[in-house]
């Protein structure tokens, strides 16, 4: 089934510029920064000029209803605005976007709903600014704490709370919000592909499950002193040690058919002729189980301890945040993909909000066909014809669900 093409187009054209930057093509959509709050306005507009029921959650998790809001059973859509730092436009924003396309194409058929129908834009999905991913469903959902959430900080030194209230919201308010989780019936998340699964006839897919995953960081204690005249034997070079840590995961998850990778590092002096004093490397990484990440994580701390002794170099290793594998409700699983006509059925490496509140409530996600398989970078692409087959295919499973 086609849809209606005009408000996708007009929406995305408003989105694509913000927060985007001029110098490398991504997007720097942080959590409570101006992009952010851009955005977050964006989203408000949409929901009001469409008469639905605009409001914030206590975590800052923007909701657009159509229905009473206090109704149980409530089908939920929706995905996330925010960026990794210079990503790619529709990582999140396609869910979003996509959400608003497909209530205004069940108005066109006259869709007549039985419950209630929102849209959502969970706060702090990438994690960019405070270092765990999914803030906000995670705060929703009771997994993170308020005690956690507060001591969280960004690179300057400001904390979340702190960032929160600078942006005009009430900080003291976050925590579970589970009497508002325990009136949502489903929760469907459409996303672009993170890899290159579908093939050029299969524009959509659904999800069947998320990999365990986590970020480590790794703190490498050395002593700093002058590049040019502190002997080798003398050196206590932390980055030496980091470096080895680096090629030992990479190569222990091609062993164990894993994923590891350091994307972010800081230094301290941070000098160009100075030896370092101090390497914070953060590790990612997943597996398909938990056992498979749990052994290569520690194999990979063995290895980077086993040099910091040869390098006078002292490793302390701290788990900053952890998601299990998460299947998706079997049963919400296959009525979509029955109700999509067999479309394929993949597991995916990335971490979602849907895979976070599947803990509470029955989730699904709606994958989009990456022909690149490319994400998190500039280069990110979904052609136009796939996105709006999204579209259909998220339209067809709302009416599904909120029609019966």
């Amino acid at each position: 089934m086609t849809v209606d093409d005009t408000s996708y187009r007009r929406m995305w054209a408003e989105l694509l510029p913000v927060g985007r930057s001029a110098s490398s093509g991504g997007y720097r959509r942080h959590a409570w920064n101006s992009a952010d709050a851009e955005c977050r306005a964006w989203f408000e507009e949409q929901a009001r000029s469409r008469g639905l029921a605009y409001e914030l959650d206590r975590n800052g998790n923007q909701w657009a209803w159509l229905g009473d809001p206090q109704q149980d059973g409530a089908i939920v859509t929706g995905s996330h605005l925010d960026s990794v730092p210079d990503g790619g436009a529709y990582d999140g924003p396609l869910g979003v976007v996509s959400s608003f396309a497909a209530l205004d194409e069940l108005r066109s058929r006259k869709a007549e709903l039985t419950k209630p129908l929102a849209i959502v834009n969970f706060g702090d999905e990438e994690g960019a600014r405070f270092g765990v991913a999914c803030i906000g469903s995670r705060l929703s959902a009771g997994v993170l704490s308020r005690e956690q959430a507060y001591e969280l900080r960004d690179a300057d030194g400001v904390r979340l709370p702190d960032a929160m209230e600078r942006s005009g919201y009430d900080p003291g308010a976050i925590g579970a919000d589970a009497d508002r989780l325990s009136r949502v019936g489903a929760f469907v998340e459409l996303h672009v592909e993170q890899g290159r699964y579908l093939t050029e006839d299969q524009p959509v897919g659904v999800a069947s499950a998320i990999w365990p995953h986590g970020r480590w960081r790794f703190d490498f204690h050395g002593e700093a002193n002058h590049a040019g005249t502190t002997r080798i034997e003398d050196r206590r070079d932390p980055m030496l040690t980091y470096a080895t840590t680096v090629l030992a995961a990479r190569k222990k998850a091609r062993s164990a058919g894993a994923l590891a990778t350091f994307g972010k590092v800081a230094v301290e002096p941070n000098g160009t002729n100075a030896i370092a004093s101090l390497i914070r490397g953060w590790l990612d990484s997943r597996a398909a189980e938990e056992e498979v990440l749990d052994a290569l994580v520690e194999e990979i701390r063995v290895a980077a301890a086993e040099r910091g002794e040869r390098d006078g170099v002292r490793v302390e290793l701290t788990r900053e945040s952890y998601t299990p594998v998460v299947d998706f409700d079997g049963p919400l699983r296959d009525r979509l993909a029955k109700r999509l006509g067999g479309v394929p059925v993949l597991p995916t490496g990335a971490g979602h909000d849907a895979g976070i509140l599947a803990s509470v409530i029955p989730t699904a996600m709606l994958f989009v066909r990456n022909p690149t398989g490319v994400s998190h970078s500039p280069a990110e692409h979904a052609e136009e014809a796939d996105c709006l087959a999204g579209v259909a295919a998220l339209a067809d499973v709302l009416e599904d669900l909120a029609c019966q």
